[in-house]
């Protein structure tokens, strides 16, 4: 999975799970601050992104996360060291 392919399957689940706007939903977009997404949202994402990788997303890789950018790299890397 490329960095893009985890940018639109993001960008396409916040849009629909937390029914946020698509034009609000950019790389530098804050989660917390911009996107209105608070740590239960955060969760049920990584518990989404579980269902579609079938990799264990480490909670951990998640803590530093701040923007829609950090949630793909923290992905990325997540699937890189599980051999995705």
């Amino acid at each position: 999975m490329q960095k893009q392919d985890i940018y639109d399957w993001i960008a396409k689940e916040l849009a629909e799970t937390f029914e946020i706007k698509p034009a609000l939903i950019k790389p530098e977009a804050r989660l917390y601050e911009d996107l209105d997404i608070d740590s239960i949202d955060a969760v049920d994402l990584i518990v989404r992104l579980k269902q579609a990788t079938g990799k264990k997303m480490a909670p951990e890789a998640f803590k530093a996360v701040r923007t829609v950018e950090d949630v793909v790299e923290a992905v990325y890397r997540q699937l890189q060291e599980h051999g995705a």
